[in-house]
């Protein structure tokens, strides 16, 4: 064994070990329990960064853990490549988005192979290989036929330049992100999932998911159920004009707060609206407005900050309550498609709908009473009536309905509108159906066919996949696939006649919403997944990913599911069992600001920080020139900011089994993780010492010293046997229940501590210190798996860790006969004594005072008091 700790030596040999025996390769078993562990999968962008180094980090530990627990573990990997991402990077580069995507996951392969994760290597998917996606093209056709997924009209961002839709963040100042051309709302075909069908079942099944409260709690946001009203305000008779079907006579609102309704004054309609249409047919300024209008973002966020702007039509509506004509107006933060298109106006107790009334001087009229608010209505106090719900609020000056709560309101105004056929009670999800269309190139194609005659007509199973051609270099203005007739010109399977297949492809959040099922069985040819490896896997036990993740990607695997599970596909309703979180990194940022205002990123590497004599930051400087740069605030490892740190030089500079280390300690796994170049540096000295420690031990015929089985101990050893089986309790419950890790790596530490304290030069010691040892390598394997695989191998002629059972707490060492005390005077402490643990209060006190530290310290004074805490300490007071 060589004596100094070489992890570029000793890290490859143990990685190649485990390839070769296959250690960590899986087939279902059911003589065992299993455990399916996942993380989401990586993007391949190019290299890893320190969040997957984190991420797939903890499911390693879960995953080696369990499976020393006896569980039949499967631990899978693969690539999340479709994207817009992989097509900018091509288009910049001037490559095919496929070369780019293949020579990424190579290299990103090589640096988790390198990170030593117990990974099935075997069971590896990309999304954008055809045997992955065809069978995602299967179901869809599936569910296309039963009209789950269905093709309308869809508002979209659209670059007219570029002449493609853009997502919402790529609409920057109102202009597209790489033409800078005006970004227009157009309205285009597109597919969609009902995935509205399933929100009552996306909500309720919440409530069984051990996932974080924070979680669940995001998604219930998103799919928000309302009960609220549907309200016709019927239009008046020379607002007519232009306007046909069920737009003809009244326009329709959605509300959560029918009893505010007789403070209404005016109904605003999205500019996509058939009355805006209507009302500006001979109105150049209303048709100036509604292009504005349709030229801003469609993106929630971008709604609810901007200026609220309108413009009033001239027509009118009637308030089916009180007859009063309420102007319509047309508004830039009403959508259409989001509900009704409409929504009323009620000022007094709307934080948007006050701001639209202040600007253009719209009447407010409070019409809820509110317990403590005052009696006059002013624009410093609206706040005091907006928002509350609760059975103290009464309406007033709303006729009939005056001094019922809203509660008792919304009854009686539902009885009222159903009595003249102008609304009803409505519950609605603030959920819209999945719009899958993407005018890019680099996805999964839609597996339509366009024909005049047959209509849209979805590719026959035996014609799957609809291959996407790799070898396209794309431009970046519009999809490539529909300027390819080689691609485009098809036949109808139904008829024959010349069609067209569709250009558009999948959203990719379709690829990674089922990716949990095909690493049950990638290789199986006869579906998405093969039926008694479904039966066996059922769901990811664990499933670990960042916070980001929340929601979308998460509620749409849940859909896919619920989608599969009808379907006969799988027998489970949910995809992840138990949900981790983790945290970001984060790490110091330092730029240089122009004299525009442009900030120019430093990374940390390259910056010297002088700090203050408690070690906080108070100057920086640029290595390269000498010249003072800005100390920015710790934020997450990001290219934008510059302050990521390649893990893949920590590997060559420390080893994996470092970097694992540090990550595992700094911080609990859900909360954020400091990057600490120091904190890196301390677990590399740890892990020298613990090789140093089992070296000692090897070089002195340890590893011919068979571990301790039985008999009396002295006291040291004893206490040295007593922590080492609580820790592994402690350890023990830490990885499984609690997924605290950091708290595990401390109580190893304190166990190596109080091992490097005791005397295990007897014979019996020896055997103590093989079995602390052992147990040392075995409850640190998870986290450092290649320093452990080799000590192990050190201490045991070869023999392999990975095949090693985890420990079991010996009872009978928990045992003790005596406890050791703290003794203190005035509450400092003095002194330590043995005492037996069955010891009298007086007997404890008699010890205490016969100690040489509290002789000294009470200078022959008689003590007032003595306190016993039981198990702690003596405190004599005096």
């Amino acid at each position: 064994m060589q004596e100094q700790y070489q992890p570029s030596a000793i890290e490859p040999q143990a990685q190649q070990k485990w390839a070769e025996q296959r250690a960590f390769n899986v087939a279902e078993d059911t003589t065992k329990p299993k455990f399916y562990c996942l993380s989401m999968f990586p993007y391949p962008s190019g290299k890893l960064h320190m969040g997957h180094v984190r991420n797939y980090t903890i499911g390693d530990v879960r995953s080696r853990f369990k499976k020393m627990q006896g569980f039949n573990v499967l631990q899978p990997m693969g690539w999340d490549a479709f994207g817009m991402p992989a097509e900018n990077a091509a288009i910049d580069r001037q490559v095919a988005p496929a070369a780019w995507t293949y020579s990424n996951i190579d290299y990103m392969k090589q640096q988790l192979k390198s990170l030593g994760f117990a990974l099935d290597w075997e069971r590896e998917v990309a999304t954008c290989r055809p045997d992955y996606y065809r069978w995602e093209q299967l179901l869809f056709t599936k569910l296309f036929k039963k009209g789950i997924v269905y093709r309308k009209l869809g508002t979209v961002n659209w670059d007219p330049v570029d002449n493609t839709v853009l997502a919402n963040e790529q609409v920057i100042d109102g202009r597209g992100w790489r033409s800078g051309a005006l970004v227009e709302k157009r309205e285009i075909p597109m597919y969609y999932f009902k995935i509205t069908d399933y929100a009552e079942q996306l909500l309720n099944d919440l409530d069984g998911l051990d996932w974080p409260e924070q979680v669940k709690t995001m998604q219930r946001n998103w799919i928000g159920k309302s009960r609220g009203m549907t309200v016709r305000f019927p239009l008046a008779d020379g607002s007519k004009s232009g306007l046909t079907g069920d737009y003809a006579d009244f326009v329709q609102v959605y509300t959560t707060r029918p009893d505010t309704i007789f403070g209404a004054c005016a109904v605003v309609v999205a500019a996509e609206h058939p009355l805006a249409t209507a009302a500006a047919e001979n109105n150049p300024e209303l048709q100036a407005f509604i292009a504005e209008c349709k030229a801003g973002s469609i993106a929630e966020a971008d709604m609810a900050t901007m200026e609220k702007k309108g413009l009033p039509t001239g027509r009118f509506v009637t308030n089916p309550f009180n007859g009063e004509q309420l102007e319509v107006w047309i508004a830039n933060y009403v959508i259409w498609g989001y509900g009704d298109g409409a929504v009323m106006v009620v000022p007094a107790h709307d934080e948007r709908d006050f701001a639209f009334a202040q600007k253009y001087a719209l009447p407010i009229k409070q019409v809820i009473d509110v317990t403590n608010a005052p009696n006059a209505y002013d624009n410093q106090n609206w706040q005091e009536w907006y928002g509350q719900k609760d059975e103290q609020t009464a309406l007033i000056h709303s006729g009939e309905f005056n001094g019922l709560n809203i509660f008792q309101a919304f009854d009686k105004m539902a009885e009222f509108l159903q009595a003249k056929n102008l609304g009803e009670p409505k519950t609605q999800y603030r959920l819209r159906d999945w719009g899958i269309s993407r005018q890019r190139y680099w996805g999964c194609p839609v597996p339509i066919i366009h024909c005049e005659k047959c209509g849209d007509v979805p590719v026959p199973e035996q014609d799957l996949p609809v291959v996407l051609p790799e070898n396209v270099v794309p431009d970046g203005s519009g999809s490539p696939l529909s300027k390819m007739p080689e691609y485009y010109e098809t036949t109808c399977p139904e008829c024959g006649s010349p069609a067209r297949r569709e250009t558009d492809t999948m959203d990719t959040f379709m690829e990674s919403s089922w990716y949990q099922f095909r690493y049950m069985s990638p290789k199986f040819d006869g579906g998405m997944v093969e039926p008694s490896a479904a039966a066996y896997w059922g769901q990811a036990d664990q499933y670990i990913g960042g916070i980001e993740h929340a929601i979308l990607h998460l509620l749409y695997a849940r859909f896919f599911t619920k989608l599969m599970n009808d379907e006969g596909i799988v027998n489970v309703r949910e995809p992840f069992k138990q949900l981790l979180t983790q945290g970001m990194v984060l790490q110091a940022t330092y730029y240089r600001e122009d004299e525009s205002g442009k900030k120019q990123w430093f990374n940390p590497a390259d910056v010297d920080v002088q700090t203050d004599d408690k070690g906080r930051p108070v100057s920086a400087i640029l290595k390269e020139d000498g010249q003072p740069v800005v100390i920015g605030g710790v934020e997450k490892m990001s290219k934008s900011k510059n302050n990521g740190v390649d893990p893949q030089q920590i590997i060559d500079a420390y080893g994996a089994d470092t970097a694992r280390l540090f990550m595992m300690f700094a911080s609990p796994p859900e909360q954020s993780l400091e990057w600490s170049d120091a904190g890196v540096a301390g677990a590399h000295r740890f892990l020298g010492r613990l090789w140093r420690t089992v070296f000692e031990f090897v070089k002195n015929g340890g590893a011919n010293v068979a571990k301790f089985s039985g008999g009396e101990l002295s006291g040291s050893l004893k206490d040295l046997r007593f922590k080492l089986h609580s820790t592994i309790a402690k350890v023990t419950d830490d990885y499984d229940r609690r997924q605290q890790f950091n708290t595990a790596i401390a109580a190893v530490m304190e166990l190596l501590n109080q091992y490097d304290k005791t005397d295990c030069s007897s014979e019996q010691g020896q055997a103590v210190a093989r079995e602390v040892l052992e147990a040392v390598i075995i409850l640190l394997s998870p986290i450092v798996p290649h320093i452990c695989e080799t000590l192990w191998a050190e201490l045991n002629a070869g023999g392999k860790l990975w095949e090693t059972s985890w420990l079991a707490v010996d009872e009978s060492a928990l045992v003790q006969t005596e406890i050791e005390l703290m003794v203190q005077v005035n509450g400092k402490l003095r002194d330590k004594i043995n005492v037996a643990v069955d010891a009298s209060e007086d007997a404890i006190k008699a010890a205490a005072f016969a100690t040489a530290g509290a002789q000294k310290f009470m200078e022959g004074k008689e003590p007032k008091k003595v306190i016993v805490v039981p198990k702690r300490l003596v405190n004599i007071v005096v």
